[in-house]
């Protein structure tokens, strides 16, 4: 299969590492120079819970430009950049092309599909995934346990089981799923309880569940998005969201949300479609997100100095 990957940071890299070894041809685009002139000169090196592998099939490129209709196009920026992705991916795509999108928070299938004129937009969710580049043309894969993929309106379908059955032929634990949106709320729940709060308290997840100041308003954070989900109808697996979010946080008390690392590196972060998005979905049915738009902009505030 003729895979494109657009966006080849620290998670894009390790899909392209695996999808590649295992035979398909691919193409990643990325913008950081180094990057791509490292892998195309020496190929890329992805170690860590998949093995310890250089790729040197990979072409890698700063532009879509020259590299023709693909079968697959995997969209693996930030949220942030999910429109000027779309935006870019039109002379590789044709009526048969299949386009993923994997990112943390909401609405990404939606401004792909406000960019470009394209039905077959599939959406992934990553979980217990970590990855970070040790420099150009090297990632580290760090946890590598499941990724779910479905169709945005629900439903398996030929194209959903193909691409999982790709995805799953390079090594990767993949799965189709009927609601994919399901999953994406839960996860989006977990990301909106410790993202912004850790960030803005400057904790680990263990340290912030401790924390008897920060741990109440990071579980407000994440009651304002569970009743949002229910306003709108999204059939969640739990219906206790102090519950859910503490058996999570349970599971990784010594991590840091990708939003707390953006911001010891002084980059920013996925702000706008974590807690930021919260306000934006409950305005829709009538809720409001005080805890989320407090949080969000002070996270916002924070990064005006960047």
């Amino acid at each position: 299969m003729k895979i494109a990957i657009i966006g080849a940071g620290a998670m894009g890299s390790v899909y392209a590492g695996l999808l590649a070894d295992a035979g398909n041809e691919v193409h990643v685009v990325d913008l950081w120079q180094e990057h791509v002139d490292a892998i195309n000169n020496s190929g890329l090196r992805v170690a860590g819970a998949s093995g310890d592998r250089v790729v040197d099939s990979i072409s890698a490129h700063s532009s879509t430009d020259g590299i023709g209709v693909c079968d697959l196009v995997i969209i693996a920026t930030k949220a942030s950049g999910v429109g000027a992705a779309a935006n870019s991916v039109a002379p590789i795509l044709d009526e048969h092309s299949i386009l993923l999108t994997i990112q943390n928070g909401l609405g990404a299938g939606e401004r792909i599909k406000a960019a470009i004129r394209n039905d077959n937009v599939l959406l992934g969710v990553a979980g217990g995934f970590g990855a970070s580049m040790k420099g150009p043309g090297y990632a580290h894969h760090n946890g590598m346990e499941l990724i779910r993929v479905g169709e945005m309106e629900g439903g398996i379908s030929d194209r959903v089981t193909k691409v999982a059955k790709v995805w799953q032929d390079a090594g990767f634990n993949v799965k189709a799923f009927e609601d994919i949106n399901q999953l994406i709320w839960e996860k989006f729940i977990c990301n909106v309880t410790f993202s912004a709060p850790c960030t803005v308290f400057e904790k680990n997840i263990g340290e912030l569940m401790e924390d008897p100041y920060g741990w109440p308003v990071a579980k407000q954070c994440a009651k304002e998005a569970y009743d949002t989900a229910v306003a709108k109808g999204i059939n969640l697996s739990f219906d206790d969201p102090s519950a859910y979010i503490t058996r999570f946080g349970e599971n990784m008390p010594k991590a840091r949300p990708s939003m707390y690392l953006d911001h010891l590196s002084r980059r920013r972060s996925e702000i706008d479609a974590i807690n930021g998005m919260v306000p934006v979905v409950a305005n829709g049915v009538g809720l409001r997100a005080p805890y989320n738009e407090v949080i969000s902009a002070i996270v916002r505030s924070r990064e005006m100095a960047f």
